[in-house]
C-alpha cells in the first residue's frame, strides 16, 4: 500500500482541472551569478554583508539550476507535476535594471520551452525579492522611478515568453521586500529606514499595476495576478488585531482588490510620509484575474507586554504590540507553529471579502532537519505529516465554497533560504550542495501520490 493509501480510508477529491505543482525562486535555485551578462542583485550584495545570512552563504551556486534545469524538470515529470511556478532574475534579463540581455532572456526561453516540451505549465512570477543592486543604489523601492523601471522590466519579459506562459504573478509577498527589508533589515537591502519601507511598499504596488497593461497587452490570454502572504491575526485586543491584520494582509489586499487603501492604515502610517499620489490607486486596483496566497502561520497579538514578545521594527506603526506564541504548537525547524486549519480561514476570509476572484496556494511547506539514511532514503515523515495537514485544511476551504483552483508546494528543491543561507531545507528534492546531487525525499513520492490521486485517500 502507499505511502498515501496509508493516510485515510476516504477520498478528499479536490476539483477537476486542480492545478497541483511547486515553487521555487530565481535567486535560490539557479547560481551562475556572474554568468551570461547577469549583474549583482540586492541579495548578492546582502549576502556579501558579514553576518548578514548565516554560514556567511552566498546565491553561488545555490542549487545550479541554471546549469541543471532540464534534469530538473525531469524530475518534476516523474513526480507528474502540472505546473511549476519560477521566478524570472531582472538581473539576468535588464542587468543593472538597464539593457535588455539576450543571454538573459534565452535562459527562461529554454526552460519554458523544456517544461511545455514535458506537460508542465509554467507559471512565471516576475519579482522574488532580487532588486538589481545598481537600482538600490539609486534608492531602491523607496524610490518612485523603481516602479517605472519594473514595468519596462515586465514588457521585455512578456514580450519574449508571454506567448507561452499562461500564468504570470507581477510581485512574490511585497510585505516581505518592504518590511523585511527597509524595515527590520533582515532580508536585502538591509535597510532600517521606517519612511523607506512605507514607501516601498507602496512602490511595490505601483509596479504591480504598471506592470498589468503591459502583461495584458502582450499576453491577452493568459492569467494575471499578484502573489501575497496573507496571515490570519486573533487576540482578544482587537486595536494589536486591527494595526497588525492591516499591516500583513489589508495594505495588499484592498489596494489590489479593492483599489482603495484601509482609511486606518493610512492614519497609522502617515507619520511616515506614506507616499500616494493622484492616479496611483487606479492603476494598483487595475482588475486581476488570480490572486496567489502564501501560507506558513498565523498571529495571535496583544498590547500586553506580560503576555508575549515585542513586535520587530518590520512592524512600523505597531511596536507597541505583543506576538504570543502558542506553548502547545508543534514548530518546523524554522520555529514557525504549525497551524493548518488558520490556511483553512485565510482563504475564507479572502472568499468572503474580496469575492469573485480565482485563489491558488501558490506556497505552503516547512523545514525540517532533513537526514539521509544509509540506504540514501530520507524519510521526511513531519514534512508528509505537515503537507497532509494543511492539504486538508485547504480541502475544508473548497468544501465550504472557496475557488481554490491550485496548490504549489515550497519548494521543488532544496535551496538558498534567505537570511538562512543553507542551514534550512524546504525541498520535496534534496540537494547535496558539495555534489549538486538530487534525491527525491519520501515526501516527493507521497505528494506524487496526491498529484495522481488529485486529492487524498
Amino acid at each position: 500500500m502507499s505511502v498515501l493509501g496509508e493516510q485515510v480510508a476516504a477520498a478528499l477529491e479536490f476539483p477537476p482541472g486542480f492545478l497541483w505543482g511547486a515553487s521555487t525562486a530565481a535567486f535560490q535555485i539557479e547560481g551562475a551569478t556572474r554568468q551570461d551578462g547577469r549583474t549583482d542583485s540586492i541579495w548578492d550584495a546582502f549576502s556579501r554583508r558579514p553576518g548578514a545570512v548565516a554560514g556567511g552563504d552566498t546565491g553561488e551556486p545555490a542549487a545550479d539550476h541554471y546549469h541543471r534545469y532540464r534534469d530538473d524538470v525531469a524530475l518534476m515529470r516523474a513526480l507528474g507535476f502540472g505546473a511549476y511556478r519560477f521566478s524570472i532574475a531582472w538581473s539576468r534579463v535588464r542587468p543593472d535594471g538597464g539593457e535588455v540581455n539576450p543571454k538573459g532572456l534565452d535562459f527562461y526561453d529554454r526552460l519554458t520551452d523544456e517544461l511545455l516540451a514535458n506537460g508542465i505549465t509554467p507559471w512565471a512570477t516576475l519579482y522574488h525579492f532580487d532588486l538589481p543592486q545598481a537600482l538600490e543604489e539609486a534608492g531602491g523601492w523607496a524610490n518612485r522611478d523603481t516602479a517605472f523601471r519594473f514595468a519596462e522590466f515586465a514588457a521585455t519579459t512578456v514580450a519574449r515568453l508571454g506567448d507561452r506562459i499562461p500564468f504570470w504573478s507581477t510581485l512574490n509577498e511585497p510585505w516581505c521586500s518592504a518590511f523585511l527589508g527597509y524595515a527590520a533589515g533582515i532580508h536585502a537591502p538591509g535597510r532600517r529606514e521606517p519612511e523607506a519601507a512605507a514607501a516601498a511598499a507602496h512602490h511595490l504596488l505601483l509596479a504591480h499595476g504598471l506592470a498589468m497593461p503591459e502583461l495584458r497587452r502582450h499576453a491577452p490570454a493568459a492569467r494575471l495576478g499578484i502573489t501575497l502572504n496573507l496571515y490570519p491575526v486573533q487576540g482578544e485586543d482587537q486595536e494589536a488585531v486591527r494595526k497588525i491584520d492591516g499591516l500583513q494582509n489589508r495594505l495588499f489586499l484592498d489596494p489590489v482588490l479593492l483599489g482603495r487603501y484601509p482609511e486606518d492604515l493610512l492614519a497609522d502610517l502617515e507619520p511616515f510620509g506614506f507616499p500616494v499620489r493622484d492616479g496611483d490607486l487606479a492603476a494598483i486596483g487595475t482588475p486581476i484575474d488570480q490572486l496567489g496566497i502564501n501560507y506558513y502561520r498565523g498571529y495571535e497579538v496583544t498590547r500586553d507586554p506580560a503576555l508575549g514578545e515585542a513586535a520587530g521594527p518590520e512592524w512600523i506603526g505597531a511596536r507597541e504590540v505583543r506576538f504570543i506564541p502558542d506553548p502547545h504548537a508543534p514548530l518546523t525547524e524554522s520555529g514557525w507553529q504549525v497551524e493548518p486549519d488558520k490556511l483553512t480561514d485565510t482563504l475564507l476570509r479572502v472568499h468572503r471579502e474580496y469575492p469573485h476572484i480565482p485563489l491558488y496556494v501558490t506556497e505552503n511547506g516547512a523545514a525540517y532537519p532533513d537526514h539521509v539514511g544509509p540506504d540514501g532514503e530520507i524519510a521526511d515523515d513531519d514534512r508528509i505529516g505537515f503537507l497532509d495537514s494543511h492539504l486538508r485544511a485547504a480541502h475544508a476551504a473548497v468544501a465550504q465554497g472557496v475557488d481554490l483552483r491550485g496548490f504549489f508546494y515550497w519548494s521543488l528543491l532544496d535551496n538558498f533560504e534567505w537570511a538562512e543561507g543553507y542551514a534550512k531545507r524546504f525541498g520535496l528534492v534534496h540537494v547535496d550542495y558539495a555534489t549538486q546531487e538530487r534525491t527525491p525525499k519520501r515526501s516527493a513520492a507521497w505528494y506524487a501520490n496526491v498529484i495522481a490521486a488529485n486529492g487524498l485517500r
